[in-house]
């Protein structure tokens, strides 16, 4: 019976992290930092808890891998519920060690699904089950309290306080729905833009979804045409703002634009402020960030830093050694050229803020930066300000279907609905007709430009 009811948990836990909650575990990932370096380890792993922490981070790394992370983490569960049954079998029946066992399991199960909820705490529950477990093993009474002291003693300085208030809540619940959304920023992370729109094909009506939803269409070269099938929250679904007062995870991914437009500064103050607010004040994610933007920036000193970092990684090392000859900026490489190119030669004082003159620059360095010139048109139009639209709206790109909808508003605005403009704009009498159908029945119309634009100017009177 015992190993049937292990084999059940175990295939349980395995199978809520690996397909129910994937990205949970690889978000820990990220957040954490383990460095196969000796001065390292004898710096980072010493006083109380040494080897709690130490088996923490090493175990923790392995989280980048989609089916190790869930199988690790599955095997510490069941180790937990079998010892826990062990232990409860010196003092009751089968079937009462076994209930006792499931809550335990299930307590330790529901900890884990906890946002960065630390393994360490799940270790360290089982390295003390494992102490008292041996502590039961001699017959004699005394030898028992005697070997209960010492364990105790030793639990005490290899894993640390069983109480502490760093391990969190007592308890925890899934949230599927913030799994989802971390998915999103993982899969930006990792450039799987395909995968991004997959993820999305849910909307949760959330500004950091929206946002990774907008990025991934723009890598595609269908921002224009996508924007209004999913929900946004103005500009702030196109440009997450960068600031001490925002979490680790809004700052992370907040950068994640400004990398892929070409701004290296705000994408290296998104990820530098990101792994100061994190919980240990580091991430392999946010280090490997900082390399990519130095590398592409040309600034040597500090892109070795961090390439000597990962390079003492088990899944960055071998990236970082092949990045490492390109750290000077005349160094040719078909990975980092494109993003070179874009890069703005002009000093001025970057707001994350204040995107537009960003993005301007950016296409001036690079007037075919494509993602950039998405960017300002949607932004733009975003903030309702068609003038600086028609601006920056250039008549030879192919138009999409919201560029040509905010044309005829401006057109319509400026009394120029006649057909000599309408030609210079690429429109016909028919592009006029369907605005026309849009006022008759405004809800049939819901992905276009003109409803965004309706609501919004309904709102402002309010």
């Amino acid at each position: 019976m015992a190993p049937v009811a292990g084999g059940v948990g175990f295939l349980s836990a395995y199978g809520f992290f690996q397909f129910a909650y994937p990205y949970h575990l690889m978000r820990r990932e990220q957040m954490t930092l383990f460095l196969f370096d000796g001065d390292y380890i004898r710096q980072t792993y010493r006083g109380s808890g040494w080897l709690a922490r130490f088996v923490c981070d090493f175990l923790d790394q392995f989280f980048h891998l989609p089916v190790v992370g869930p199988l690790v983490v599955a095997l510490l569960l069941t180790a937990i519920g079998v010892v826990t049954y062990r232990i409860i079998r010196h003092f009751l029946g089968k079937w009462p060690s076994f209930a006792v066992a499931a809550l335990v399991f299930a307590w330790s199960f529901l900890r884990e699904t906890e946002n960065l909820y630390s393994t360490r705490y799940t270790l360290v529950v089982l390295g003390y089950l494992a102490l008292l477990l041996l502590a039961l093993q001699p017959r004699k009474g005394w030898l028992k309290l005697a070997s209960l002291a010492v364990l105790a003693a030793f639990g005490v300085w290899s894993l640390g306080s069983p109480v502490q208030r760093y391990y969190g809540k007592a308890w925890g619940m899934p949230e599927v729905r913030y799994d989802r959304m971390i998915g999103l920023d993982t899969e930006v992370a990792r450039e799987n833009w395909d995968r991004v729109l997959r993820l999305s094909e849910k909307d949760l009506h959330m500004t950091e979804a929206s946002y990774c939803y907008n990025l991934a269409n723009a890598m595609k070269g269908k921002l224009g045409s996508g924007l209004f099938k999913h929900s946004q929250d103005g500009v702030n679904s196109l440009f997450i703002r960068v600031s001490t007062d925002r979490s680790p995870f809004s700052n992370g991914i907040a950068g994640e634009v400004w990398y892929q437009l070409g701004d290296m500064t705000i994408a290296e103050q998104s990820a530098i402020i990101a792994l100061q607010a994190s919980p240990k004040h580091t991430g392999a994610r946010y280090i490997k960030r900082l390399a990519e933007a130095n590398l592409v920036s040309g600034e040597a000193a500090s892109a070795l830093k961090y390439l000597n970092l990962l390079s003492r990684t088990l899944f960055y090392g071998r990236w970082a050694r092949q990045m490492m000859p390109l750290i000077q900026p005349d160094q040719p490489d078909e990975r980092l050229a494109g993003s070179r190119k874009r890069l703005s030669h002009e000093d001025f004082v970057h707001y994350s803020t204040r995107p537009r003159p960003v993005l301007k620059g950016l296409l001036e360095a690079d007037p075919s930066n494509t993602v950039a010139l998405e960017y300002l048109l949607c932004y733009d139009l975003m903030n309702l300000d068609l003038d600086h639209f028609m601006e920056d709206y250039p008549r030879w790109v192919q138009p999409a279907g919201i560029y040509r909808e905010a044309v005829l508003i401006w057109l319509s605005l400026n009394d120029r609905l006649d057909a000599e403009h309408l030609l210079s704009f690429g429109l016909d009498r028919e592009a006029v007709d369907r605005m026309e159908r849009f006022f008759r029945n405004p809800s049939a119309f819901r992905d276009s430009y003109w409803y965004y634009y309706l609501n919004a100017m309904e709102e402002d009177k309010r």
